[in-house]
This record gives structure tokens, C-alpha cells and sequence, in this order.
């Protein structure tokens, strides 16, 4: 947290609204070598309604102005801190009537300082839009004082009486705020995979990508230890495959985007990736960042994005074709390796096209890299127990190549040999050709930000463990797995947490297909809009008409997720039980190899949330119904949630209580 201006309010009534302009005028000189004078005049207005509204407040405050929220890449344009909360001030000086995005923006930096300062834990954060010019307005305070409060929107008169309410109504804690500590606690964000991408691109460094809470580790050993490795090879002229594994949500897409995008965006390093819909909704966020009013300005930089992240399909296809032509890039990152094509898969011919591949993904993508003269490295993000797709080669694949391949060499952690399944083991113990370092194996969640062990609880749901899955919930009160019977319930939820910029969305598995009798039939038509538009755009994911399977999602994350369970997954006598939809029925699917791509897929579906997975288990259809569906019957969802409760998702109705939003917001969503 960086502040261009900090004092406590005593030493803020002693300076003048020119004196505190002239200040942040020079920090602003400082950063950007530029001053603007409207932006002056906007700090002299700003200063002297602060002054007016806190003339009794207590001296021993502070008062924060122009902080940086890095992850956001805006400032808030005041923080005030008294003994017992922190207030979040936006100044919209010309705005008479607050528009969505003012106070999305001002409830955003709120929830931003919730979930990434750590001085901000546990601290009521009380936003507050200020339209000088606004109508004036009741207060609507909340009633419980926890978290971040509902946006109030104020004009100058009105924030005085504001801030005297929310004073008196919170009770004075046993320890003040201390400001100086406050300033100095640690503020890292993660950011999302859309945001780092963002913010790397624009070559700014993400910073402190990995922290779950504001002061958790992050990725830099793993960064260091790529890096290592690059260096050893430029020294001996060496190839190199460098494995990074990692449970689901452990950041490995960050870590390549990282490298991509930061530390070897020198070297030209490209990004390369067989998860089509990820790379879709990458290239479509960089060139609307980029080009926000579209144009030939949009098309230069969708060109920009598409060097940058290739699809890996069309990248070995092409230096296949063109069997002399060396790759621009020494440096590849290989997302979701595990998933490349073996042999088998790699040269069938598709509906549209015709295979010009011989050999697997791997071996080309060596043969590929092994064109330069002197040094290479092929950086492979691993992401464990998530091969949803026939053909996907695996770790032996690759190792198996590397194996075969007298001049390349591996580095990988030990995990990478210890898989139950041996299409996921790089090799069988110690190998000549590989090194172990345990820095690239990636064991800490970042996307959940609500709790650090929601994939372990996954894991314990999907063997069938309910009693260790219900030990784990039992363990950690903040788990964020819920459950409801309730359409209307779960959307309503849903809804309700998106607060801020915070986006939610419906997804379902592929096989699922008799979810469109409960309603839901629509699998999202455009996976860039679904992700990228806003509400009240009727293609966002927040309009919860549509839903993404585990295909359009892998790799992607919402920061509320709402899980609608289908069919194709169930429980039956105490064991889980895949099933495939053929014709008009249910068909159980025999196949070890098919059984694990279904359970892989809800391990997907289970972790894409930041913050919380609502998980609704439809009704079914009654037995006793005359127009009963035998394709879906209400015994077996019963049966489900059963199951779900008794391994520790909550019921709806413990979710805690959120404020709802401002009327003004309520009424724009």
C-alpha cells in the first residue's frame, strides 16, 4: 500500500486545500513527470470537503490520499482511518447521479483491501461514492458491522453525518487502529488470470502474483527456479524441459503468463496452449484492453495477441508443414502439457482438417525446439488430475521422448515420478536424463481466496471420503462449498456476491444433458463475451442464462462459481458411479480410463472459483409424478446431496450474511 499523501487529521486541518494539492501535485510531477491542473483543482475541491466533513472528527485519525491498488491499476482517492474503521472515499466531483461503474469502482477498492491488505483484516470497511452535487439522501446503515458495508453514496453535506453514524454505531474495540502499522502491512493481490495477463502485457510486473491472503508466499521460487535452468542452458548451449507441476489453483497459468509476459518477455518466449477457449478469451482481453473503441486499432492488436498466445495445435501443424523453418521463440511455455495428443490422437484427421503430424505432440514439440542452433527450453505446466479428453498423452509421453532424445534433458520435482497413474509419471524413479527440483512443484492453493485447503476437500469428495471430507470442513469454518435444492435460491446467492468487479457465472459438465429438463440447456455460445462483458450485457456470464462446460472453463476461473450437478456423475451404493447419456437413457460407463476423464471433470468444475462454488443439486423427478422422467429421478439427486452434506458443503442458508448492494446499485443490476 502506497499512498502519495499520509496524515493524521490533526496535521490535516493545520495545511490548506492548496497546500495538500500542491503535495500530491509533486508526487504526481514525481511519477508521471507531468501535472495536470484540472486534476490539482479536483484534490483542492476534495481537500476542503474532507476538512469540512471531519472538522470533528478526532485528531489521532489519518488520513490516506491517492493509494495505489495495484492489482486494480487505479488509487483510491482517500482512505480514512479512525479508531475503529476504514473508510474508502471515491470523489466523483461533477456527478449528480452515481452511475454503475462509480460504484462497482468505489466497492471494488473496498473488497479489494478486504481480501489483499492485511492490516484490513477483520476491520469494518465502509465504501462511500461522495457526488458533491448529489441530492441528499437517508443513510441506510447496515445492521451488523463485519466485512465490507454496502457502497453509501453522499453529497458534501452528507458525509459528516455519515461518518458520525457509522461511528457511533460500531463499537469502540478494545484496541484502536494503529495507523502506522496499517501502512505497512503487507498488500499482494492475486490477481486473476485475465488481470495478470492484463497488467503484463501493458509491462507492468504482477505484483506479488500467489498470495492467498495478503501475506501468504508467492510464486518467485518457482519463477527462480525456471530460471535457473534457462541460465544453465544458454551457458552449455543445452535443451532443456522444464516440468512445473501443481494441484488445480495453484497458479501455474500465472507462472507461465509470468514468464511470458515478464521475465522473459526479453527472450521472446511465446505462450502456447491446446485449451482453445483460454486462449480465445486471452487474446480477445488483450486486444479490448488494448483497443477499448475497436477499429483498426483493435485488429492491429488482436494481431499483437495472437503472437503472443498461440494455439499449440496450429503451432506444431505449421513447423510441421514447414519442416526447415526454425521458431522465432527459443523459449515456449507449453499450458496444460499432460493434455498434449499422443501418437494416436495427433495424426487423425479432423472433420475440417487434415493431420500433418507423424509422431505425438511431445516428440514433435521437441523435434520442433531442437532446430535452433545451440540452447532451447520447452517450459511444460503440468496441472495434476485434470485429463478430461481421449488422446491426452500425459507425463509418460513426454518422458518417454525426452528418454529417447540423446541431446535434451529434463528438470522436474519428485512428485513427477510418483503419480498412482502411470500415464502421469515422468519416469519411473531416477533417470539419466532428469534433475529434481522440488521449487517447481506448485502445492499451494492462490485461486481460492476464501480457504487454502478447498482442494483437498475436493479431493477427499471425489474418493468417495466423506467422513475425511467432513473432517476438513469441520476443520475450516471459512470452506466455501455450498449447497441448495433451490434454482431461484442459488441464482438469487449468486447474484448477491457479485459485488464490485466481481463476476459469477453457471457451469455444468459436458455430459450433463438432461440438466435442460431443470431449466438449464444452453451452453454458452461465445466464451470471449461470457467472460469478458459486463451485466447488464445479456451474453456475461452474469446474466446466469448460460452456463461453460469443463472445456470452456479449464483454465479460466469466476470468482463465484454456480455448479449445476448433473446425471452423469451420481452416487450409487456408496461408490460414485459415471454414466454417459446415449439416446434416451442413461448408459454406466465401464471404462476405467473414461471413468477418470468424468470424475476429472467435476475436479475441474469444483475448482474455479476465487471466492465461493454454490453447487445445486437439481430436484429430480418424482416417482410419484404422472409425467414421472425416468432419465431423472428424484431418488438419485436426493441421494447426492445427501452425500454432499454428509462430506461437509454447507447448506445455502450458512452462507454468511452479505450486505446487500446499494439501492442505487441494486437497481442498476
Amino acid at each position: 500500500m502506497r499512498p502519495w499523501f499520509a496524515q493524521n487529521l490533526g496535521q490535516f486541518r493545520r495545511q490548506t486545500p492548496a497546500q495538500i494539492a500542491a503535495s500530491l501535485a509533486y508526487e504526481q510531477a514525481a511519477r508521471f513527470g507531468t501535472l495536470e491542473l484540472k486534476q490539482r483543482h479536483s484534490w483542492e475541491a476534495s481537500a476542503a470537503l474532507l476538512q469540512d466533513a471531519l472538522a470533528e472528527g478526532d485528531a489521532s485519525w489519518n488520513i490516506f490520499m491517492e493509494c495505489d491498488l495495484l492489482r486494480l491499476e487505479k488509487r483510491a482517492d482517500a482512505i480514512l482511518l479512525t479508531d475503529r474503521a476504514i473508510f474508502v472515499l471515491e470523489f466523483k466531483m461533477g456527478a449528480q447521479t452515481p452511475d454503475l461503474n462509480d460504484l462497482r469502482q468505489t466497492d471494488n477498492y473496498a473488497m479489494d483491501l478486504h481480501d489483499f491488505h492485511a492490516g484490513s483484516r477483520g476491520v469494518p470497511i465502509i465504501p462511500v461514492l461522495v457526488a458533491p452535487t448529489a441530492p441528499p439522501r437517508e443513510p441506510d446503515l447496515p445492521l451488523f458491522w463485519h466485512g465490507v458495508a454496502p457502497v453509501m453514496v453522499a453529497n458534501g453535506a452528507m458525509l459528516r453525518d455519515i461518518v458520525a453514524r457509522v461511528q457511533a454505531a460500531i463499537p469502540r474495540p478494545a484496541t484502536s487502529i494503529d495507523a502506522n502499522a496499517w501502512g505497512h502491512s503487507a498488500y499482494r493481490p492475486v490477481p486473476s488470470v485475465l488481470e495478470a495477463a492484463r497488467l503484463l502485457y501493458r509491462r507492468n510486473a504482477v505484483p506479488d502474483i500467489g498470495a492467498t491472503r495478503a501475506d501468504a508466499h508467492n510464486l518467485t521460487r518457482t519463477t527462480d527456479a525456471i530460471a535457473r535452468v534457462i541460465a544453465k542452458a544458454r551457458a552449455e548451449g543445452g535443451r532443456y524441459v522444464v516440468f512445473v507441476t501443481g494441484i488445480p489453483g495453484a497458479g501455474k497459468t500465472l507462472c507461465g503468463l509470468n514468464l511470458v509476459f515478464g521475465a522473459l518477455r526479453e527472450s521472446g518466449a511465446a505462450f502456447l496452449s491446446g485449451n482453445v477457449p483460454l486462449v480465445t478469451v486471452l487474446r480477445e482481453a488483450l486486444a479490448r484492453d488494448a483497443a477499448p473503441q475497436g477499429g483498426a486499432a483493435f485488429q492491429a492488436a488482436e494481431r499483437a495477441a495472437r503472437t503472443a498466445l498461440q494455439n499449440v495445435h496450429r503451432f506444431l501443424e505449421h513447423h510441421v508443414i514447414h519442416a526447415h523453418e526454425t521458431p522465432e521463440a527459443r523459449i515456449i511455455v507449453f499450458d496444460e502439457a499432460q493434455r498434449a495428443w499422443d501418437q494416436a490422437q495427433a495424426t487423425r484427421d479432423g472433420q475440417r482438417r487434415k493431420s500433418h503430424l507423424s509422431l505425438s505432440e511431445p516428440a514433435h514439440t521437441l523435434e520442433i525446439m531442437a532446430r535452433h542452433d545451440g540452447w532451447s527450453v520447452i517450459v511444460a505446466l503440468i496441472g495434476n488430475g485434470q485429463e478430461i479428453n481421449t488422446g491426452e498423452a500425459g507425463l509418460a509421453e513426454w518422458g518417454r521422448v525426452i528418454a529417447a532424445s540423446p541431446s535434451w534433458r529434463a528438470v522436474a520435482a519428485r512428485r513427477s515420478t510418483t503419480a498412482d497413474d502411470p500415464a502421469q509419471c515422468l519416469a519411473e524413479g531416477a533417470a539419466p536424463w532428469l534433475a529434481f527440483d522440488d521449487d517447481l512443484d506448485l502445492q499451494t492453493p492462490i485461486r481460492s481466496l476464501r480457504s487454502s485447503r478447498g482442494t483437498e476437500w475436493v479431493d477427499a469428495v471425489l474418493q468417495g471420503d466423506a467422513r475425511a471430507a467432513r473432517a476438513i470442513a469441520e476443520a475450516t469454518p471459512e470452506l466455501p462449498y455450498y449447497i441448495t435444492r433451490d434454482a431461484k435460491a442459488w441464482r438469487a446467492a449468486l447474484r448477491a456476491r457479485t459485488r464490485g468487479l466481481r463476476r459469477a457465472g453457471l457451469v455444468a459438465s459436458a455430459g450433463a444433458r438432461r440438466l435442460r429438463a431443470e431449466g438449464l440447456g444452453v451452453q454458452v455460445p461465445d466464451i470471449a463475451d461470457w467472460f469478458l462483458k459486463r451485466w447488464p450485457d445479456i451474453r456475461s456470464s452474469e446474466a446466469l442464462e448460460t452456463f461453460a462446460t469443463e472445456y470452456d472453463c479449464q483454465g479460466l476461473e469466476l470468482d463465484v462459481v454456480g455448479l449445476a450437478w448433473g446425471g452423469d456423475f451420481l452416487r450409487h451404493a456408496g461408490q460414485w458411479r459415471a454414466r454417459r447419456f446415449v439416446g434416451h437413457h442413461w448408459q454406466i460407463v465401464r471404462g476405467i480410463e473414461e471413468q477418470r476423464y468424468i470424475l476429472n471433470t467435476y475436479r475441474v468444475l469444483l475448482t474455479r472459483a476465487r471466492y465461493e462454488t454454490i453447487i445445486w443439486v437439481p430436484p429430480g423427478s418424482a416417482a410419484a409424478d404422472p409425467f414421472h422422467d425416468i432419465t431423472r429421478p428424484a431418488a438419485e439427486m436426493d441421494a447426492l446431496a445427501d452425500f454432499l452434506l454428509a462430506s461437509g458443503a454447507r447448506p445455502l442458508e450458512a452462507l454468511p450474511k452479505q450486505a446487500e448492494p446499494a439501492p442505487e446499485l441494486a437497481q442498476l443490476l
